[in-house]
């Protein structure tokens, strides 16, 4: 089958390097290879149907056998009438960067992102499976094999590790192996295996994750039913996308609300791809109810209005969102703090801006200043998770 090539790139020079604060890996069979030998027939395999061309099947053979097809998960460039789970791309015909290390640095220079902190692919929908011990050995493999390929280029290729969050003290232990391994983050599923976040089994896992010094990731699509195209929504699948960030909001209100932020001042919690420009609203919204309603509804103990704990501990990634971009101009009291909005290129996804990044910055970000611009582009990843920062001419 013939493909049309992916568009041009963009001259780099248009903005600066950059630094993208949620790009993902397409993991290959190897990155689950260190599996827990119990659970090697459940090992996630990689087969190319022909329905869906190179696919993932995740714990095959079991009532939780899912399928991650690559044609969508790794459709950056890729024009629009060509995106789907059914237009049969082969392994060989994916990002090269998905999984090579070398040709992501190369993918990243054509995109002009001088460094990515990276997701996983397979990963996010294993957190969806409800087998806590496998998804367990699933993460541990994977975490060993992100470790080893961020070494290629550590100040450029940037691993947030992976817990199964079976229980609080294991979670601590998975902080502790993450941190060892040199990866940069913790991405947690969206649903933990013991009560919930907020409950306060959970406070030791928070000061620790503050101690260790690694920024907590909540992910969309992370937290149960409610994926791209799913039967949790109604009206045709079309609406199911508008819906995928609800389940960012409603971790973020877990936290906010449960008191998590109030007992634990030092955390940092990053809402990876649910975009930002709806955080205002959302933030009177929270004020609206805890004013008004807290009596009735209940909530945690509170000493502050719920916008100042969001405005304070929460970190957005965003690509092409242009309201977040139009945040700035809100006063302090009403938006988000500029530190706290993080650009994203999203690669090799089907949402990603690559290879045109720079071109979309430029027209986006041209009401803002040079500070402005370098914080949200580039400072505010590089501080959060310790990346050397790039300097605008490259």
């Amino acid at each position: 089958m013939s493909r049309r090539p992916y568009p041009a790139a963009v001259p780099p020079t248009l903005v600066g390097p950059t630094i993208s604060a949620d790009s993902h890996v397409t993991e290959p069979p190897e990155a689950y290879a260190q599996i827990d030998p119990r659970f090697r027939d459940r090992m996630p395999v990689l087969v190319h149907l022909d329905d869906m061309g190179a696919t993932m099947i995740t714990d095959p053979g079991s009532a939780h056998q899912g399928h991650v097809p690559f044609s969508m998960i790794a459709g950056a460039g890729v024009p629009a009438d060509e995106l789907g789970y059914t237009n049969g791309r082969r392994w060989e015909e994916l990002h090269r960067g998905g999984y090579d290390a070398a040709a992501r640095l190369e993918e990243q220079d054509r995109d002009g992102v001088a460094a990515e902190v990276l997701y996983p692919s397979v990963g996010m929908l294993l957190c969806n499976n409800p087998d806590f011990d496998y998804k367990h050995a699933c993460f541990d493999a994977y975490n060993l094999w992100l470790a080893e390929w961020c070494t290629h280029a550590p100040d450029r290729l940037v691993g947030v590790g992976q817990s199964a969050m079976r229980s609080p003290d294991e979670g601590i232990a998975d902080l502790e192996s993450i941190r060892d391994l040199g990866l940069r983050g913790v991405m947690l599923p969206g649903i933990p295996a013991v009560e919930d976040y907020d409950h306060p089994i959970y406070d030791a896992f928070w000061e620790a994750a503050v101690d260790v010094g690694l920024p907590v990731s909540f992910h969309i699509l992370t937290g149960g039913a409610g994926g791209i195209a799913s039967d949790a929504y109604r009206g045709p699948k079309m609406n199911s996308f508008l819906g995928i960030i609800r389940g960012n909001q409603d971790l973020i209100g877990t936290l906010v609300y449960g008191g998590v932020f109030e007992r634990h001042p030092g955390l940092k919690v990053v809402c990876v791809e649910a975009d930002a420009g709806w955080a205002p609203h959302w933030m009177y919204r929270a004020d609206h109810a805890y004013e008004r309603h807290r009596n009735w509804l209940g909530s945690g103990t509170l000493s502050r209005m719920p916008s100042e704990y969001f405005r304070e501990h929460v970190y957005l990634t965003f690509q092409d969102d242009l309201v977040a971009f139009r945040m700035i101009a809100l006063d302090d009291s009403v938006g988000v703090a500029v530190d706290h909005l993080l650009w994203a290129n999203d690669h090799p996804h089907s949402d990603a801006t690559w290879p045109r990044s720079q071109e979309l910055l430029a027209e986006h970000t041209a009401h803002m200043d040079d500070d402005q611009r370098d914080r949200i582009l580039r400072r505010s990843s590089a501080d959060l998770y310790g990346i050397p920062m790039p300097s605008r001419e490259g």
